[in-house]
């Protein structure tokens, strides 16, 4: 029997992460031909500030130097596929030269700051108030809740992230609006410097976060109000159990499978969703330099952030679909 359900196990394992590598794969190649398609020639744009003299030798010079002037499919396609897969994301037009790796990762800690934080203040709050109002359907607080929350949902979040910098920071001047330090932040203290960032985390965090706790109240909420009116509550409120005791020890457990599928799947959809704020806030982050390299045409490092989201949803959902074969028995068979 054992042997069975390790056979369903392993089986499981072996699908998931076969359809993640060809998805994976996939998303790579749209990457690849997405901005092919976008007008504009990235040697005009290496060369926008010589125009004026630029011949049309230099012009195609410039193209060989980057490989623009060799056939889309199968030439370009393959040598972007192969430097790829050993880690290489080339080099930025933009940038004059620098690698596209070492870009994303001086953005990256700023976005994942941004989103983290996000998570983690929607996973509390969220997760409380649609497991409480779950619990008590029907009354003010699961009405109120709700409505709120579906609001939430539903307002996307770079509009959020205006009218909080219209209220907090222009209207009331509690918090700044834009950038990630005050000049000058960095001469004081690490605490001074330290509260200062975190200021300015506050306003694009909470535009993020509120979009993700209408998320998870709803499914929460959704979850918990199935899990009251199964049979086994019935007999546990039978058996003489306090409210406390069966919320704790049977209805949380159970409503917890779809709360925990949507925190893993937005571990990954929370980074994409975050540029759009980032944009709001002119926090300097993926979002920043996905604006500069669009305006840029810059090829290399459009890939290499699309690759990097991409990569970040399919690993997101590998990851759901292991913790959910975990948790739920059924999905291995």
């Amino acid at each position: 029997m054992s042997g069975g359900v390790r056979g369903h196990s392993g089986h499981h394992i072996g699908q998931v992460v076969f359809r993640a590598v060809i998805t994976l794969l996939m998303v790579a190649i749209l990457n690849f031909l997405l901005f092919r398609v976008i007008p504009g020639d990235p040697a005009a744009m290496l060369l926008a500030g010589a125009r004026s003299s630029v011949t049309t030798e230099q012009m195609q010079a410039q193209r060989q130097s980057w490989g623009l002037d060799k056939p889309l499919v199968p030439d370009q396609l393959v040598s972007y596929l192969s430097t790829t897969l050993q880690g290489d994301f080339g080099y930025s037009f933009k940038f004059r030269g620098k690698r596209v790796g070492e870009l994303i990762m001086e953005r990256l800690p700023a976005t994942l700051a941004l989103a983290g934080l996000a998570q983690i203040v929607a996973i509390i709050f969220g997760v409380f108030l649609g497991t409480y109002a779950g619990w008590r359907r029907g009354g003010v607080i699961d009405n109120l809740t709700t409505g709120t929350s579906l609001a939430l949902y539903s307002t996307p979040p770079f509009w959020l992230g205006m009218l909080l910098v219209v209220a907090f920071s222009t209207m009331l001047g509690w918090l700044p609006g834009y950038g990630s330090y005050s000049p000058g932040a960095g001469a004081g203290s690490f605490l001074t410097g330290l509260i200062d960032r975190l200021r300015h985390l506050t306003l694009p965090g909470l535009a993020v976060a509120l979009g993700l706790i209408g998320q998870y109240v709803v499914v929460a909420r959704a979850a918990m109000s199935d899990v009251v009116t199964e049979d086994y509550m019935v007999t546990a409120r039978a058996k003489g159990l306090t409210n406390g005791q069966m919320l704790m020890r049977h209805a949380f457990r159970n409503a917890l499978l779809p709360v925990v599928t949507l925190i893993t799947l937005n571990l990954g959809y929370v980074v994409a969703g975050a540029i759009t704020v980032e944009a709001v806030f002119a926090w300097p982050g993926i979002g920043s330099l996905t604006v500069e390299a669009l305006n840029a045409r810059d090829y290399p490092v459009l890939q290499g952030i699309f690759l990097l989201l991409g990569a970040s949803i399919v690993f997101a959902n590998l990851i759901a679909d292991l913790i959910y074969g975990l948790l739920d028995p059924r999905v291995r068979q």
